[in-house]
């Protein structure tokens, strides 16, 4: 089969189109023939080294397709059922074997190419809005990076609960997506200083909560935008990793809470990931959730499709079609 294999640390060129051995299946586990593989900033992170990765491997974390095989001890998933996942490297491939734990139903309502989209990103972007801070009517929100993929999630769920968004983008075209998505309010960071139109916007009060998954560009800012016993909620790192500071900083601004929380964590066990995925799928499916694809590319273009990401020009998803 066709994969992208990854020998050595380093750039998008990194990203090799190789022809590899089908992936080994136990009688635990299930063989799939992928149908889009999502494309994430952890993925670029692994292949720059960033992250300490078993050399070589095929990157991608989540995807969609049809199980074409199973293990003797599978018992709740057939052949020819469409399922979806996120976890687990090896989505860069035109096949993929996972254990049916990790693995959710896709509905005939949802696509392919939206289960993809909706795996990683949406079940992040569930997580952060009833787990780690559950955004109820009334409920202030920073969001940064509002046009991209989880925030453009982020956006339309908290603004369906009853919140108010207020989210952070650096272009016209990306304002435009942002409101369209549910912010109420739109900070463009790249002529208005965040802290200072936060203050602005909330009368002074700050918000209860600020989602970054910018990291060290964002995180100053972040803090200073929060109410007194507000949360900052540093779920990812764009702009690259903060660097260490004073835990005091975060009593002199109003004994404010920091997390830095991990999709790992809130799908630790098969119910919660379907709980998770159903509740993503079932709004895709009454169209109250609305999903931005920016683009897809084919298997070979998998380092354009980082070289893209990486850009922070691209708003929505971008997925690779293995087949």
């Amino acid at each position: 089969m066709k994969a992208i294999v990854v020998s050595t640390a380093g750039g998008p060129e990194v990203l090799e189109l190789a022809e590899v051995n089908e992936p080994a299946m136990g009688a635990q586990d299930v063989l799939i023939d992928v149908a889009a593989a999502g494309v994430n900033f952890i993925d670029i992170y692994q292949r720059q080294g960033i992250y300490d990765m078993p050399l070589p491997y095929i990157p991608g974390l989540e995807g969609s397709g049809t199980i074409r095989a199973i293990g003797s001890d599978v018992t709740d998933f057939a052949p020819g059922d469409r399922v979806a996942w996120a976890g687990g490297l090896g989505s860069y491939a035109e096949q993929v074997v996972r254990h049916p734990d990790t693995l959710v139903r896709v509905p005939d309502a949802v696509t392919d190419l939206e289960a993809a989209q909706v795996m990683l990103q949406g079940l992040t972007a569930h997580y952060l809005i009833t787990s780690v801070f559950d955004i109820t009517p009334g409920a202030k929100a920073l969001v940064h990076a509002a046009a991209g993929g989880v925030g453009l999630l982020l956006c339309q769920l908290i603004s369906q609960r009853g919140g108010t968004v207020i989210g952070t983008v650096s272009s016209d075209s990306k304002e435009v997506a942002a409101r369209a998505a549910g912010a109420a309010h739109v900070i463009r960071y790249d002529q208005d200083p965040v802290a200072e139109s936060v203050a602005s916007i909330t009368q002074g009060a700050g918000v209860d909560v600020v989602y970054d998954g910018v990291g060290r560009s964002t995180f100053d800012a972040s803090l200073a935008s929060l109410k007194p016993r507000g949360l900052l909620a540093l779920f990812g790192q764009s702009s690259g990793a903060v660097g260490p500071f004073d835990p005091q900083i975060l009593n002199q601004r109003g004994s404010l809470s920091l997390t830095r929380p991990s999709l790992t964590h809130f799908v630790a066990t098969p119910e919660e990931l379907r709980w998770r995925a159903s509740e993503l799928f079932g709004a895709l499916g009454n169209g109250t959730l609305q999903l931005a694809l920016h683009h897809t590319y084919d298997l070979h273009d998998a380092a354009q499709a980082h070289t893209d990401l990486a850009s922070r020009a691209t708003s929505g998803k971008l997925i690779l079609l293995p087949q």
